[in-house]
């Protein structure tokens, strides 16, 4: 029977077709009324009918039996056959899901692997329960991880599949029991040290025989649950985790430092740094007869009797007390020299820490440096109470610096405290580059720029340019004053002796043994060397690893220093001659026209120097109380020198053809002798330090005042034929010096009247 026969066949009955059929049947069956009367009996055809329609029923019945008894048996086939397809196995086919099967053989395990994880709780309770390092739960827990992890390791071997999780969810799940039953023991041992007041200083000795017994056994029970996880522990590297009791009291500390200084306290300073190294220090101080007496003696019965208690450092203050890293869980056996690096090394490790910590120092260095420049009294000469006692430059070498000078030096020496006490010599370097030779850099270019300022002031265009020493004191008025007259050199002279500090403070710096060691490890070390190559303001390495290198770090710098030195130093000689050579213009120009024989001559020689002589004697003594000795001998040798020559070559050699009279000359004599005492003066009785320059000058105008008769030996000897050692003798026993050559001194006795020759 097809789909369409049985699909038909289960359709309700039609009335509509049945009564249409009906009606035809008795339409050929009965024609007319006569049919019904003589044919077939009606009756008998309706119950024929009702005879077959009950047939029909109980086929209909027996049918619709039959096929749902089909139906329910044909629904068990299909659920026998999609089990039975479920229940086969997988492993042999890697794209199919896991069957049902398999699903419950997981869940079955799943069940047995989370009752055995019961035994976290149980292990950590047992330690709190016992409150002793009671460990057998744990190495239950520990065997269990151990065959699961074996068994996972087999399957993993068969079914090429990669790392199963639940090996590292296990091994995870170890590790924080471990924490957990450590933690139980640590709560109990802060809870002893709390009886003992703890953190703060603890007096063991006054405390209740009760509270010491329990801080010792629950110190101890720490220390054997650490011997204890040593020996069961073997795959796990314990030797330098540090002893859990010390760790456990050193948290309280560590509570009280962040409160300190990790919260919004007025404590918590970053500018001040020293705040948090005091209070470390402090601490570390305070128990230290605690942790040497006490704890040290709980140790002695342990294994642990070789460590120090005294293990809180921190870097080079403690170390100077001792402490290192033998003695402590961090050297091993075979580490009997090991160093100690420091926490700064733990921090600074890091290179991106390292260098926001070094831009930070830059930032506030160069604020600093910012700050000193631009300070009112920045180019003021310091003041000599301020300086004699406390500054060795100013003691030793008798040279007075400028506020900017003495506090850039200040800053300079505080930037190498900062990184003198950094473990590497590569973040040594890194630091000195960025943070410490730009401060340098920067004050050298700052002083060279206002001797920039101060030439284009002396020019003839007369500009202000911003920077210059003192510029802005002459806004609103006369510029000139700014490079002219004592001012002005006194503004040359604090440039000067700027310079020469920092250039005499970096000479100090390169000879410390904190540099000299920075400087031979750059030479030594390629990459080192390499990085002071590409920076200008430090100089050729120039060596290989075996050889130290030549000179001092900071050699440059002070070769560029020495150059803003000399060349303040010229602009001072400069400054002063120019002064003076121009001061005197008008007197040399007149070649003296007056009758020297008819008026006093000290009166006209004060007149004619009044002004020379006022700028001339006030600034010598400014130099000599800024500058050390040598500086100022040298700058008075050099000017004095200059206008000496000057003198004798407009007064006396290059005059002219106007021959020059005794009474002129003694005029000469008098300005030569007014300008050595004005210089002795100065110099406050430095008789033979005054003259030196002046002999020359002095002895031409000797030569043109002296008498007739005196003048003719002289003449004689010098134009005669008299050797060069006994016309020396005439010369000083007539004129009493004798520093011009002869040549010379014939050249100015022909500038006598009375000379013939």
């Amino acid at each position: 029977m097809t789909t369409v026969e049985i699909h038909t066949l289960l359709q309700p009955p039609n009335v509509h077709e049945a009564d249409a059929r009906a009606l035809a049947h008795l339409n050929a069956t009965f024609h007319s009324l006569d049919d019904l009367d003589h044919g077939a009996n009606i009756e008998e055809l309706l119950n024929q009918t009702r005879k077959q329609l009950d047939n029909l029923d109980a086929k209909l019945v027996h049918s619709q039996t039959v096929v749902d008894t089909a139906i329910t048996e044909t629904r068990e086939m299909i659920e026998l056959t999609f089990l039975s397809g479920e229940l086969v196995s997988s492993l042999g086919r890697p794209d199919d899901t896991p069957t049902l099967l398999e699903d419950l053989e997981g869940l079955h395990r799943s069940l047995k692997e989370l009752e055995s994880v019961k035994g976290i709780e149980t292990a950590v309770e047992q330690v709190r329960s016992a409150n002793s390092p009671l460990v057998s739960e744990y190495e239950n827990l520990q065997a269990f991880v151990t065959s699961v992890a074996t068994a996972c390791s087999k399957v993993e071997a068969v079914a090429s599949q990669p790392d199963l999780h639940v090996v590292a969810f296990l091994n995870g799940v170890v590790e924080r029991t471990w924490r957990d039953m450590r933690g139980v023991l640590t709560s109990t041992l802060l809870e002893a040290a709390e009886t003992l007041k703890w953190p703060l200083k603890v007096d063991y000795v006054i405390t209740a025989p009760e509270h010491r017994r329990t801080f010792e056994r629950a110190f101890k029970h720490l220390l054997k649950l650490q011997t204890t996880g040593r020996r069961i522990r073997k795959d796990k590297d314990s030797t330098k985790e540090g002893l859990y009791a010390i760790q456990a009291l050193v948290q309280p500390i560590a509570l009280r430092f962040k409160y300190h200084f990790e919260g919004t306290r007025q404590t918590n300073r970053l500018d001040k740094p020293e705040w948090y190294f005091t209070h470390i220090v402090n601490e570390s101080h305070e128990h230290r007869p605690f942790m040497e007496s006490i704890i040290q003696s709980l140790l002695a019965g342990t294994e642990y009797r070789s460590i120090n208690a005294w293990a809180l450092a921190f870097d080079t203050a403690l170390t100077d007390e001792g402490f290192d890293l033998p003695g402590t869980t961090l050297a091993t056996a075979d580490d009997k020299d090991s160093h100690w690096d420091g926490i700064s090394d733990e921090i600074l490790g890091k290179q991106e820490w390292f260098e926001a910590w070094v831009e930070g120092e830059r930032k506030f260095a160069m604020d600093q440096y910012l700050d000193i420049i631009s300070a009112s009294d920045a180019w003021l000469i310091a003041d000599e109470d301020d300086d004699a006692g406390h500054d060795p430059l100013v003691a030793e070498r008798e040279l007075r610096p400028t506020n900017s000078a003495r506090r850039v030096k200040a800053l300079v020496e505080q930037v190498t405290d900062r990184y003198s006490p950094l473990p590497q010599y590569p973040q040594r370097t890194r630091f000195l580059i960025v943070v410490q030779l730009p401060l340098l850099e920067s004050y050298h270019s700052r002083i060279s720029s206002s001797l920039d300022a101060f030439e284009t002031l002396s020019s003839a265009l007369m500009r202000a340019v911003p920077g210059a020493l003192g510029a802005g004191e002459g806004r609103g008025g006369d510029t000139h004053r700014l490079t002219a007259g004592v001012e002005g050199v006194q503004r040359l002279c604090k440039a000067f002796v700027s310079a020469q500090y920092i250039a005499s403070a970096m000479e100090a710096w390169g000879e410390d043994l904190f540099f000299l060691e920075l400087w031979a490890e750059i030479g030594r070390r390629v990459n080192l060397r390499t990085k002071a190559e590409s920076v200008a303001s430090l100089p050729n390495p120039n060596g290989n690893e075996d050889e130290p290198p030549e000179g001092t770090i900071f050699e440059e710098l002070v070769r560029h220093y020495k150059a803003l030195v000399g060349r303040a130093e010229d602009m001072i000689v400069q400054c002063v001659t120019g002064e003076v050579e121009a001061s005197l213009k008008p007197h040399l120009q007149a070649q003296c026209p007056l009758p020297w024989a008819d008026i006093l001559d000290d009166i006209v020689l004060r007149k004619h120097f009044l002004r020379p002589s006022l700028f001339f004697h006030p600034t010598l003594p400014s130099c000599v109380v800024r500058f050390p000795h040598t500086a100022v001998t040298t700058l008075y040798r050099r000017v004095a020198s200059q206008l000496a020559t000057h003198f004798l070559q407009r007064q006396v050699l290059y005059r002219g053809r106007t021959r020059c009279s005794v009474y002129e000359g003694k005029g000469i004599l008098a300005e030569a002798e007014l300008w050595v005492e004005t210089a002795r003066t100065a110099l406050r009785g430095q008789r033979g330090r005054a003259e030196a320059p002046w002999r020359g000058y002095l002895q031409a105008a000797r030569l043109l005042a002296g008498e007739s008769a005196e003048c003719a030996r002289i003449i004689e000897a010098t134009f005669g034929t008299l050797p060069d050692t006994e016309w020396v003798e005439v010369v000083l026993e007539t004129v009493g010096v004798c520093e011009l050559s002869r040549e010379e001194v014939q050249q100015v006795l022909r500038k006598r009247e009375d000379c013939e020759r």
